[in-house]
């Protein structure tokens, strides 16, 4: 289906670079929005609400809930977990 490959993009340099861009700016809104006393989980709920609600809008709820089924896994694989840095 068109929808899938289109949620699971492949990485090509522009993508890459674009996302890289995209996590730099998001990093320094949210480290701003708690600076200012919003607090992180917050700020989670927001950006997932707001994130999937694009989604939504752009590929469809059955193509996004597909995606959003296959989290889990991703979160228990490590994908999202950002290693711990020691000085």
């Amino acid at each position: 289906m068109g929808v899938k490959y289109q949620l699971a993009q492949t990485m090509d340099d522009d993508l890459v670079g674009q996302k890289q861009e995209a996590f730099e700016r998001l990093s320094e809104a949210w480290h701003e929005a708690i600076g200012d006393g919003i607090e992180p989980d917050i700020m989670a709920h927001v950006a997932l609400f707001t994130a999937l609600s694009d989604l939504v809008e752009t590929y469809g709820e059955p193509a996004v809930a597909e995606f959003a089924e296959r989290l889990a896994s991703r979160i228990h694989g490590g994908e999202f977990t950002i290693p711990a840095v020691v000085n």
